[in-house]
């Protein structure tokens, strides 16, 4: 096992080398002039200068990856051209609040996808497995956009039942019921693609174990009906846990637009307003930070998926 997590980890480096040529690379080359938005059409030509020299904007594009990346591997991502604060200032908090939207949303895809999944695999010919299948279809076909506006003039502007933005009212004490009733709807919205793959890949997976030999074995040794389904369920978990760690590996980074339509003050959020601002500081640590999360979830499911399936250690 230390093997196989000593060769994931050396793997990820130059992965995370790239990802961070690709992120520097991608940001700099965006049209636009940061020195001109933060200073105005009108600055004089001495204060462009003085500020293009200050951020390194007037050195070849090399030299300033390679001053990038020695800060950022020293943890300093710079300062935000429109907050004048040090980058992770800026993104640390709105980190915090990314996760707790993204783990919510995930909760909600692990427990919606495994059920229609399982209930899919067991009874596919039957009503409870057409269903499963076609809320599984209806969730992934269903567009994003239109179901986040959907939920938020039905369950926010008629039944007012939610907000509908903002992780806790204007006028109140907040508190974790408040964060809670802010929390229901960019999560369901941010679930719906995620929940909807990971019940087919887990339906998949389940009903290839039970139509093989594995539940005719477990009757003949005196095992329950459920106690056969319990290993049947643990013998599917590899592929359900692949999907898994894939599904949060997107939500880490495709909460941007629940964030931005939810108002939910999250690194996505942040990087909206920062493109908005053409502040590569803050778009750049931002990606990164993302970036390297997304390689982080894949080695953690990596060694997971080791963990309990022996033969992917070889």
């Amino acid at each position: 096992m230390r093997r196989f997590l000593l060769r994931r980890v050396l793997l990820a480096v130059p992965t995370l080398l790239g990802v961070t040529a690709v992120v520097f690379a991608t940001v700099a080359l965006v049209p636009g002039d940061p020195v001109g938005v933060f200073l105005g059409p009108g600055a004089p030509a001495e204060a462009r200068r003085e500020l293009t020299e200050r951020l390194g904007l007037d050195q070849p594009l090399p030299v300033q990856y390679a001053a990038w990346l020695g800060h950022a591997l020293s943890g300093d991502l710079g300062i935000s051209i429109s907050g004048q604060r040090p980058v992770t200032q800026l993104l640390l908090p709105a980190l915090g609040e990314t996760l707790i939207l993204t783990g919510a949303a995930f909760a909600l895809v692990i427990v919606g996808g495994t059920l229609l999944g399982a209930l899919g695999a067991v009874f596919p010919g039957g009503l409870p497995g057409r269903l499963s299948g076609a809320l599984g279809t209806l969730s992934i076909s269903a567009p994003q956009y239109s179901v986040a506006l959907l939920l938020i003039a039905v369950f926010a502007v008629q039944l007012r039942w939610l907000p509908a933005g903002g992780i806790q009212d204007v006028f109140g004490g907040g508190g974790g019921l408040d964060l809670l009733r802010h929390l229901v709807l960019p999560a369901v919205a941010a679930a719906l693609v995620p929940l909807g793959l990971t019940a087919r890949v887990f339906r998949a997976a389940l009903g290839s174990v039970l139509a093989g030999d594995l539940p005719d074995s477990l009757r003949a040794r005196g095992l329950s009906r459920p106690a056969v389904l319990w290993h049947c369920v643990h013998n599917a978990s590899p592929a359900l846990l692949t999907i898994a760690g894939l599904q949060l590996a997107y939500l880490l980074e495709g909460v941007v637009f629940v964030e931005t339509l939810f108002a939910w003050p999250g690194v996505g959020r942040l990087l909206y307003d920062a493109l908005s601002a053409r502040d590569l500081p803050l778009v750049q640590g931002g990606v990164l930070m993302v970036a390297v999360a997304f390689v982080g979830v894949n080695l953690l499911v990596d060694t997971a998926h080791a963990w309990i399936d022996p033969r992917v250690r070889s």
